[in-house]
C-alpha cells in the first residue's frame, strides 16, 4: 500500500509542510509535528505509516526547509533554540485550519516526537478542536529553555482532549520528576482519557530508527507504535 500513497510539499498559507494522502482516506487526520530533524527521513516514514493505516498526516516544517538530510546537528540546535513558542502555536493552527477546510477532514488529532511532543501537549491545551494527542517522549526539560515562554505544566491539565504520552526511563534530556509532574496535570483532568506508558529501559527518542542500534529502544518502539495506531483510530474515526 505504500506506494499508493500520494506525498507532496505544499504551502499553506506561506508555510510548508509535508502531504501524505492515504489510498483510501477515512475522514480521520493528523497533525505531525517533528523532532529536531524537521521534515527529515524518518519523519517522512512515520506519516507514510499514519497513511498506510488511512489517516492524512500534514507535517509542520518548524526549520522551513532545512532538514537532517542535508544538515548537521549543530545547525538543527541552533535552529530549534530560535523557534518562538506563540510563533509556533500559529503556524500549527493555520495548519489546523487547512486539514479542516481545504482538506475537508472530519476529525484531527496532533502526534509530537521529542521537541514536537512538547509541542503537542502545548497545542493540545490551545486548541479545543483536536480529538486526540499523543506526546512521543516529549522534550520538556526541568529547567525551560530561554525560548520557552510557554509552561507546559500549566497547560497539560487545560487539554480536553484524550492524551498518550510516552515516556523512556532512561531518559537523559527529561528528568523522571518532570514525566512524574506532566503525568499528574494529565491525570488531574476529569473529562478526558490520559493513557501514559512508561518504558522502564528505553532512552530519549527512541522512535527514531537510529536509536535502534540498543534493543531497548527497538523493543520499546515495537510495542508502543501498534498502540498509538489503535489510539489514533479510536479517537478520529
Amino acid at each position: 500500500m505504500a506506494d499508493e500513497i500520494d506525498t507532496s510539499t505544499i504551502s499553506v498559507g506561506g508555510l510548508g509542510a509535508h502531504l501524505a494522502r492515504p489510498a483510501e482516506p477515512t475522514g480521520a487526520g493528523m497533525l505531525l509535528l517533528p523532532m529536531i530533524t524537521g521534515i527529515g527521513q524518518r519523519v517522512r516514514e512515520f506519516a507514510a505509516e499514519l497513511a498506510e493505516s488511512g489517516v492524512t498526516p500534514l507535517s509542520w516544517d518548524p526549520f522551513h526547509g532545512v532538514s537532517m538530510d542535508d544538515h548537521e546537528l549543530d545547525t538543527m540546535v541552533e535552529l530549534m533554540h530560535g523557534l518562538d513558542d506563540e510563533t509556533c502555536l500559529a503556524e500549527m493552527q493555520r495548519l489546523l485550519d487547512h486539514m479542516f477546510g481545504e482538506l475537508g477532514l472530519e476529525k484531527v488529532g496532533v502526534i509530537g516526537y521529542c521537541l514536537g511532543g512538547r509541542f503537542a501537549l502545548l497545542l493540545g491545551a490551545r486548541d479545543e478542536r483536536l480529538a486526540n494527542v499523543v506526546a512521543y517522549h516529549p522534550t520538556v526539560p526541568a529547567t525551560p529553555a530561554d525560548n520557552h515562554t510557554v509552561d507546559p505544566f500549566e497547560e497539560t491539565p487545560r487539554i480536553a482532549a484524550p492524551v498518550m504520552m510516552l515516556y523512556p526511563g532512561q531518559d537523559t534530556i527529561v528528568p523522571h520528576e518532570v514525566f512524574t509532574k506532566l503525568q499528574d496535570g494529565l491525570q488531574s483532568r476529569t473529562g478526558a482519557a490520559s493513557i501514559v506508558h512508561l518504558y522502564p529501559e528505553a532512552h530519549h527518542g527512541f522512535s527514531d530508527t537510529r536509536s535502534h542500534g540498543a534493543e531497548v529502544n527497538e523493543a520499546a518502539y515495537a510495542v508502543s507504535q501498534p498502540q498509538v495506531l489503535s489510539f489514533i483510530r479510536a479517537t478520529t474515526t
